[in-house]
């Protein structure tokens, strides 16, 4: 049986792959069939079929690292570690998020699309659920998408092919609709952000002051907390000004250009915001390994 398993790692990638997540759904399955018969609250079945998905995936993973990889620490190799650079990166990366969806409605703002308004509710309230909601997405999907997935399909294909498949994926697993375009853009920022953390000394900036944090690894591989933040920052700056009602669209808005059903990410502005997102962190990735390179 461990033989069979470590034969796997000389398959190709998409086989790899489709091998891993078909036992990730047919453990899965049985847990989420007897939620459907005997919950009858949906709301509390979507959540426990969530968590039950990613517990089973974090174990599989650990499994799948030790069987097929002889590689126990593979969470590690994805650059999943609660240290202190990759707290710092999460709350850098929630920062740039937040900040990057906020000037985007600026803009907006300025342009007589969108008029900012005091919210009718609780936004403090809505910001702790906005901040819950958007940190579990950025640890599930970056781990998912920016760990497991990218990793599989470094082992085998070159790094601009691993970016546009990963992206690729990531745009349509979202659905194939009109935010596919810059979607497919936040994908790329998001790996491009992951690849800028490189395991050698890196020099943080905090208000003017240069602090060399000493983050050096074993082997070479990238970290997680910046993507993890940045992911998080994105939907928690949306979360906020659409749950929170803190805009209101005018009516000569033009959808195509602010976004069918006033969702930026399907209009000419998302895809814009994405692209520079994307540019921004592509030259922060090359400074970043060009540094890296010179320690």
């Amino acid at each position: 049986m461990k033989l069979a398993l470590s034969k796997l790692r000389l398959y190709p990638a998409p086989v790899r792959i489709a091998a891993f997540l078909l036992v990730l759904l047919l453990f899965w399955l049985p847990i989420v069939l007897p939620l459907y018969w005997l919950v009858s609250d949906r709301n509390l079945v979507s959540i426990l079929t969530l968590l039950a998905l990613y517990i089973e995936f974090i174990l599989l993973v650990r499994f799948w690292g030790r069987e097929v990889y002889q590689q126990p620490n593979l969470l590690w190799r994805y650059g999943l570690e609660w240290s202190h650079c990759m707290r710092l990166e999460l709350l850098t990366g929630l920062a740039i998020g937040s900040i990057s969806v906020f000037a985007l409605f600026v803009t907006q703002g300025i342009f007589g699309w969108v008029t900012w308004q005091v919210p009718s509710i609780a936004l403090l309230q809505v910001a702790l659920e906005g901040l819950l909601v958007a940190l579990g997405i950025g640890f599930a999907e970056e781990l998912f998408f920016r760990g497991w997935l990218l990793d599989e399909l470094q082992r085998d294909y070159r790094p601009p092919v691993v970016l546009g498949v990963d992206a690729t994926i990531f745009a349509l697993v979202h659905g194939i609709k009109p935010q596919f375009p810059a979607l497919f853009l936040m994908g790329v920022a998001l790996i491009w952000a992951k690849r800028s953390r490189r395991d050698a000394d890196r020099t943080l900036h905090f208000g003017g002051d240069q602090t060399r944090q000493h983050c050096s690894l074993e082997t070479p591989r990238t970290g997680l907390g910046l993507p993890m933040g940045l992911h998080a920052g994105l939907v928690f700056g949306y979360y906020l000004i659409n749950v929170g009602k803190l805009v209101t669209y005018s009516p000569q808005a033009p959808a195509w250009l602010t976004g069918l059903d006033h969702n930026p990410l399907a209009g000419a502005i998302g895809i814009f915001f994405m692209s520079t997102l994307a540019f921004g962190l592509w030259r922060y990735a090359k400074r970043q390994l060009a540094s890296d390179r010179d320690v």
